[in-house]
């Protein structure tokens, strides 16, 4: 089955592996014994429905989460039951795929008009001639 992150882009759900841990948050008398946290495995590696350029822009926003295997590991533990945790990692997978599917402005460098190097060098000679005045003659 396919799960829609944008408009334009799918991702496999057999892509995603959920393991449930238990949490080192709060959690009451409960804090040992349910699973509460999860742990998100995403296969980036092994993805056929991002493209290429998504792929990569994925890997590199995804930083220390992303092992050699191209795995990227998502941890949410923020509250204490176990569907929201696990839907906090699904909304954050799925933000980093968006941020990443934008494609970056290409710079183009530009050099400096005239004028503003007109204007530049003007400004430099006028505080160096308030320098010059400041200093004087001895008056003694």
């Amino acid at each position: 089955m396919l799960i829609r992150v944008t408009r334009t882009l799918q991702i496999d759900e057999r892509d995603l592996e959920e393991n449930f841990v238990t949490s080192s948050g709060p959690g009451g008398q409960n804090v040992n014994k349910v699973a509460s946290a999860v742990l998100l495995r995403f296969n980036l590696a092994a993805c056929t429905t991002l493209p290429e350029p998504v792929k990569h822009r994925l890997a590199n926003l995804a930083g220390r989460r992303l092992t050699q295997d191209g795995i990227l590991n998502i941890q949410a533990e923020q509250f204490r039951d176990q569907p929201r945790n696990r839907a906090d990692a699904r909304e954050r997978l799925f933000a980093l795929i968006r941020e990443a599917a934008i494609v970056p402005k290409i710079r183009r460098p530009t050099r400096p008009t005239k004028g503003s190097k007109t204007r530049r060098l003007e400004a430099k000679s006028q505080r160096g001639d308030i320098k010059r005045q400041r200093r004087g003659g001895d008056e003694g």
